[in-house]
């Protein structure tokens, strides 16, 4: 097992304990169709978020990935694969609810983490069922386009790609 101690903009000192192999032994509900490295090189969050995370992650994740320029914390919806905005802003999601404070990004924090690994049964259980959630999304493009036109509906279809579901194969 190996522990990670994370120092970035948003967590100084953060420990977590990697006790699964990375990319394995997912809940057998939880089935991403890409991984964070994909979600990262194909363009996802308008190229500003985790820009910082680049030592807690391998740098094969951060090679290609589609970031906004050093210093820019505005989302670029041109960075994003489907080239429109599709996500929220933090203060929204901690206004719901949405953020634990082991991974104050966010789902795909969380997402990176358990990938690398990391297992935390009651986040973990949580996660899932709204990434499951989700589906609801695939179900509304399935009966609104034909399979795989990606112009049909891209805001919904960048925003299952946030998700790690292939939004480009619907």
């Amino acid at each position: 097992m190996k522990t990670v101690v994370v120092h970035d903009k948003m967590q100084q000192g953060y420990r977590y304990t990697l006790t699964a192999p990375m990319g394995k032994n997912f809940d057998p509900r939880f089935t991403p169709g890409l991984t964070p490295q994909e979600m990262l090189r194909m363009g996802v969050f308008g190229g500003v978020y985790m820009r910082d995370c680049t030592k807690e992650f391998p740098v094969s994740w951060f090679t290609h990935a589609k970031f906004q320029q050093d210093g820019v914390y505005k989302q670029d919806p041109k960075l994003n694969y489907f080239r429109v905005k599709a996500s929220q802003s933090l203060a929204v999601w901690r206004k719901n609810g949405w953020i634990h404070k082991d991974d104050p990004r966010g789902w795909f924090q969380w997402y990176c983490r358990y990938y690398m690994g990391r297992r935390t049964p009651v986040e973990d259980e949580r996660q899932i069922c709204r990434w499951v959630a989700m589906r609801r999304h695939i179900m509304q493009l399935i009966g609104k386009c034909r399979r795989g036109d990606e112009t049909c509906e891209p805001r919904r279809r960048q925003a299952l790609l946030h998700w790690a579901y292939d939004s480009r194969t619907i």
